[in-house]
């Protein structure tokens, strides 16, 4: 049975009108004439659409003259790739499709950058991610996470309000595409970055149904909870602020090297770096210069002869060609790239701090507050795992826990019950206030400001890590809670929570909301709940109702009442 669909790679090119005419002439003539390439207008879409296939080949593989002289044997081998792009306009944007090394054929400027990413955003399933690649302003570095099987998306290590992400691969949340159609129960996967690599319809009719699917999503759909992060950092929009920063950078150029300017792989373009021997950069000069690594000083001193104003547009008009071993051809070719996205640098105005990354412009610091708010809100759940009892004036935090835990078959009071400090065996550490049936921690705190709630965290971070990497405090633990369990409670070899839960109880907060949550507290739940998701670790916020007077007696004289019990 002949396939339904194929995995290609797709693009979207917004400022390309939706004619034949504009989709041939936003292509680069003499790059196709390097090619021979040859151009064909199908009819069966029923849209307009331009097709483009050519062949690129070289009389004798690079590795020839090389291998000869070490063996002393001469082998001549040829060499033949393929390329074939189609461009097709539906319902007023411009797509395009490359087979082989067709991607080459299109410019870069003309692509969307974060389409493919935009659509997995909204599509892919956070608890399956198969790989990112993303980097972290002012750092010049590039950071690949590959987890073949899937994982979740904080095992990856990108949530971060300072962490530009790239690209993303993973499995599909049930989207309605041909490949899901024909393929029913069978998990689709898909990467987004630049381009959206997924399967899609070989028909006609199934490709253009596909791709409307594809637009409607992007344009309708909100990205998933787990994955919204990734939007809080854009690339900086407003054209006043844009033409401030290249006029800075511009100046920039203009004076020689001073560390300020640093070298980055460009996202889309790791792979080839990875297989690149030759690269070949061409500014402001009909030839090209070759070299084995991107020479960053070259690059500079290039952008510094042309005229003030037009340094930064030198750089990118300019052409960095990575090739395998020698360029023998345009077969050898990995990469074409805009010399200006190898670069990365930052710049403040006034207050704030802007980073040139992947050849645009970010805010740093301008999603943090954002970030922060989404991390806390998404701790609140519409259903939370538990609810806990009204906590009544003048009862003890010690009181009230044993309270919840008798009231409650299978929980488990830890107050007050410690275990060594690995670091420090005389120092002791709480690990939990209660502990559920199913493993999970419950911490317990009544506040009348940051302070003690920064100390929960600190213990649910704490206790969490302990447990993880220390054996012989979780060997303890373990063996308290069989112990105070009277042996009903036997936490299995090797156990370490999943789920850990932060209940409190706010003074002067009717209920507990993430708008109600002390404003430094906000940022700090918010980086425990990040360092824990990274562990594998989930984290839930509950509120505790308050209650009425209970007791004649002051918590402290009751804690000592029932300590001394």
């Amino acid at each position: 049975m002949a396939p339904k669909t194929v995995v290609r790679t797709v693009y979207r090119l917004p400022r390309t009108a939706p004619t034949r005419e504009a989709m041939l002439d936003a292509l680069d003539t003499d790059l196709l004439d390097s090619f021979g390439a040859t151009v064909h207008l199908p009819e069966t879409l029923g849209v307009p659409a331009v097709y483009i296939t050519c062949g690129m080949e070289q009389s004798e593989a690079p590795w020839c003259a090389s291998m000869a002289r070490t063996t002393g044997i001469a082998v001549t081998e040829r060499v033949r790739r393929t390329a074939a792009l189609l461009l097709l306009a539906l319902d007023s944007t411009v797509y395009a499709i490359g087979c082989d090394q067709g991607y080459r054929l299109i410019p870069d400027h003309l692509k969307d950058k974060r389409f493919g990413l935009s659509f997995a955003i909204r599509q892919m399933d956070p608890e399956m991610i198969r790989g990112a690649v993303s980097r972290s302003l002012g750092q010049a570095r590039t950071d690949i996470s590959l987890v073949p099987g899937g994982a979740p998306v904080p095992l990856l290590g990108i949530r971060d309000h300072s962490r530009v992400v790239g690209s993303l691969g993973g499995f599909l949340d049930g989207v309605p595409l041909t490949h899901s159609r024909y393929k029913r129960g069978k998990a689709v996967s898909a990467h987004g970055g630049c381009g959206l690599r997924i399967a899609l319809g070989i028909e006609p009719k199934d490709l253009l149904s596909d791709l409307r699917t594809i637009t409607r999503i992007c344009r309708e759909d909100s990205p998933h909870p787990e994955l919204e992060f990734i939007d809080h950092i854009a690339p900086v929009d407003d054209p006043v602020v844009l033409a401030a920063l290249e006029a800075d950078l511009d100046e920039r150029l203009g004076h020689p090297a001073d560390g300020q300017i640093s070298v980055a792989v460009p996202t889309e373009h790791h792979a080839a770096f990875t297989e690149a021997t030759t690269y070949l950069t061409r500014i402001n000069s009909t030839e090209a210069r070759g070299s084995d690594a991107f020479d960053l000083d070259y690059v500079l001193g290039r952008a510094r002869l042309a005229p003030p104003g037009g340094r930064l547009a030198a750089l990118r008009a300019g052409k960095v060609t990575l090739a395998r071993e020698r360029l023998a051809g345009p077969a050898d070719t990995l990469a074409v790239t805009s010399a200006l996205t190898w670069l990365e640098t930052g710049l403040v105005r006034g207050t704030r701090r802007f980073f040139l990354a992947d050849g645009a412009w970010y805010e740093a610091g301008a999603a943090y507050v954002e970030e922060c708010r989404a991390t806390v809100a998404g701790l609140f759940s519409p259903t939370p795992a538990i609810s806990l009892p009204a906590w009544n004036k003048g009862e003890s935090e010690y009181l009230y826990n044993n309270r919840v835990a008798d009231d409650r078959p299978g929980w488990l009071c830890l107050d007050t019950e410690t275990v060594a400090n690995p670091l420090r065996p005389r120092d002791q550490l709480e690990i939990c206030d209660l502990l559920m049936p199913d493993g999970t921690l419950v911490l317990v705190k009544r506040a009348s400001g940051s302070g003690p709630l920064s100390h929960l965290f600190g213990q649910a971070r704490v206790a969490v890590e302990v447990l993880q990497e220390s054996g012989e405090t979780a060997a303890r633990f373990r063996a308290k809670v069989e112990r105070l369990s009277g042996g009903k409670r036997l936490l299995p070899e090797g156990f370490t929570p999943r789920h850990v839960i932060l209940a409190m109880l706010l003074k002067g907060r009717e209920t507990l909301t993430p708008e109600s949550v002390f404003g430094f507290s906000q940022i700090t739940i918010a980086q425990t709940a990040k360092a824990l998701r990274a562990r594998g670790v989930t984290v839930e916020v509950i509120g505790i109702p308050e209650g009425g007077a209970t007791s004649d007696l002051p918590a402290s004289e009751e804690d000592e009442r029932v300590v001394a019990r």
